[in-house]
């Protein structure tokens, strides 16, 4: 008998599971129902902001490495003394009046546009790890095939809005031409919008180039296709390879993403107020500039946030001051009217373990209460962001729908209700087979494709499987079912002979741009 009932139930399930991510993939990004959370007094986040202002005038920031940094700040006003730049207080917050305080992004399919800011929030996955792992194969350098697969699950996930950054190194291809496979691959196997790989200014004018051929050049000059994720080096330091990438895309009204990657103890004070002054005081510098470079240029307040061990110097994260800071950096982008970038499925875990979940989610819930606009890093996260984890992609892409639903906040109409169902049921009876059940059970509630719900006897019928053991199970039967979403080929043959043209004078040194 149980070796006819299981598989139906199995079957079961899966019709149900699949009509709920079918629902769930009406919706191309997520507008928020809930209020975003304020951690913080307005008293607090005026001593932030007033901090943060002191750093700029009194320390200043450095722009290393960037003449043409420099030469737009002394125009502007700030006093430049050699590569350090003081900022009047005030003048970084008047600059970046120019920006939009939302904008949309344009994908290759338009139905998956995504918006960023107001009540807009965004999941994409995991950016830049040099190393995969998965059950089968371990932990081992990242290839194209494995980016090519992420993008594909990525492409595939109903809560994935956004492709987002290199989901893992392709280790194999010489790190100056790698961003040409990388920037070809997300154009190729996804019609979703993403990010474009911004090390240098050269890899950042590929990436335009490379969107130009795909959308057109006057296109790109009033809709940004990319964004590019700039990072400073914390403290107060920006990089003159960062900072050629962020003129290029400002230039071209391409979004940039000013992102301090802040360690608490490290990169940053121990205290959260302190390394909040010092985040906002780097990003109002950075996301000034691109208003510098081009009036309106779409930007991102960025932050990543985590802290370091005092026992052994390693990146920890989910950690009670982490998620006051990511609270607070939503409260302060929406007091600059600027979309927010933080949190994610952060994780020290080397493995989908239960310390991966508990980090994971004691950073994302938070990210979507406070408000976030741009959630990056939100599935296949491990190992303090060195590895890409298939098994983890998926547990996190089932966290993410969850997060979807939780977003829309309750459904009050006649059907959330159920006075209809009440009614028929009366005292003393249960509800399973009236009428409001039988018509909405299969969409009633979200259902996991990771989680198992059964008995222990059908449990141990089936395998004895754990979570990590069902999400092996479940990337490969999405890859197994991705459909390509197709290109012009004209289009894929002008990215294409782009690609050779660049390769062909490009060399195997990081510093050939």
């Amino acid at each position: 008998m149980s070796e006819t009932v299981t598989p139906l139930r199995g079957r079961g399930r899966d019709t149900r599971r699949a009509r709920a991510r079918e629902a769930a993939a009406k919706y191309p990004y997520i507008r928020r129902k809930l209020k975003p959370v304020e951690l913080l007094s307005t008293e607090a986040v005026e001593i932030i902001e007033a901090n943060a202002e002191t750093i700029l005038e009194e320390v200043g920031i450095e722009f290393r490495r960037d003449p043409e940094s420099l030469r737009l700040w002394k125009e502007a006003g700030a006093e430049v003394k050699g590569e350090r730049v003081h900022i009047p207080r005030g003048m970084a917050r008047r600059l970046l009046a120019s920006a939009p305080e939302e904008f949309e992004l344009f994908a290759r399919n338009p139905a998956r546009n995504v918006r960023f800011g107001g009540d807009a929030t965004v999941f994409s996955p995991v950016g830049g790890p040099p190393f995969v792992t998965d059950l089968e194969g371990g932990r081992r350098y990242g290839t194209l095939e494995d980016l090519h697969n992420f993008i594909k699950l990525a492409h595939m996930a109903p809560a994935i809005h956004f492709s987002g950054g290199c989901m893992c190194e392709p280790m194999e291809i010489p790190p100056n031409k790698r961003h040409l496979d990388i920037q070809y691959a997300f154009f190729r196997y996804s019609d979703q919008g993403c990010e474009a790989t911004p090390e240098t200014a050269g890899h950042a004018a590929d990436a335009v180039a490379m969107g130009q051929t795909l959308f057109g050049a006057q296109y790109l000059e009033t809709h940004p296709v990319m964004l590019g994720n700039i990072n400073s080096n914390s403290p107060l330091v920006f990089d003159g390879r960062m900072l050629g990438a962020l003129r290029q895309f400002a230039s071209h009204n391409q979004g940039t993403i000013v992102v301090p990657a802040v360690l608490a103890g490290a990169m940053g004070p121990v205290t959260p107020a302190g390394c909040l002054a010092e985040i906002l005081a780097e990003t109002l510098a950075g996301m000034a500039l691109t208003q510098l470079v081009r009036p309106g240029a779409p930007v991102i307040l960025g932050s990543f946030v985590g802290a370091i061990s005092m026992r052994t110097g390693a990146p920890t994260f989910g950690t009670p001051e982490a998620t006051q800071m990511i609270f607070a950096t939503a409260q302060l982008a929406r007091r600059l009217k600027v979309p927010c970038r933080s949190g994610g499925s952060l994780c020290a875990s080397k493995t989908a373990d239960a310390q991966a979940a508990y980090e994971s989610a004691h950073t994302l819930l938070p990210t979507l209460l406070a408000g976030v606009n741009l959630v990056t890093h939100a599935a296949g996260w491990l190992e303090g962001g060195l590895v890409a984890g298939y098994e983890k992609f998926v547990m996190d892409i089932d966290q993410l729908a969850m997060m979807q639903m939780l977003a829309q906040g309750m459904d009050l109409s006649a059907r959330g209700q159920a006075l209809d169902a009440i009614r028929e049921v009366g005292p003393g009876s249960h509800f399973l087979g009236c009428a409001h059940t039988i018509a909405n059970f299969e969409t009633a509630f979200y259902q996991s494709n990771i989680a198992d719900y059964s008995s222990y006897e059908q449990w141990s019928l089936e395998g004895k499987l754990t979570a990590e053991q069902r999400a092996h199970r479940v990337w490969k039967k999405m890859l197994a079912e991705y459909e390509d979403p197709g290109i012009d080929p004209a289009q894929d043959e002008a990215m294409l002979d782009f690609i050779a043209r660049r390769k062909a004078v490009l060399t195997d040194s990081i510093d050939d741009e």
